[in-house]
């Protein structure tokens, strides 16, 4: 599984991201998590706000943190 958190580097972006690592954590699958900071890479997702989330290509999560129960739905757990 691949999982990309979408964000510049901002207070909520990171926040994002350690919630989605606690999930992958706690849910016990095996996840690649990336962060991506490169603006026109995030546009390229289809995102022009965040953070956002995208889980083996989907966007799953734009401009919101997500729950870390919401998130384990989405990776299957």
């Amino acid at each position: 599984m691949e999982i990309k958190v979408l964000g510049p580097g901002c207070a909520r972006c990171q926040q994002t991201e350690q919630i989605v690592r606690e999930a992958v954590a706690e849910a016990g699958v095996e996840a690649q998590i990336e962060k991506i900071t490169d603006i026109m890479k995030i546009a390229g997702y289809g995102v022009f706000g965040t953070p956002a989330v995208v889980i083996d290509g989907e966007v799953k999560s734009v401009g919101k943190i997500p729950g870390k129960e919401e998130i384990k739905t989405w990776i299957g757990k």
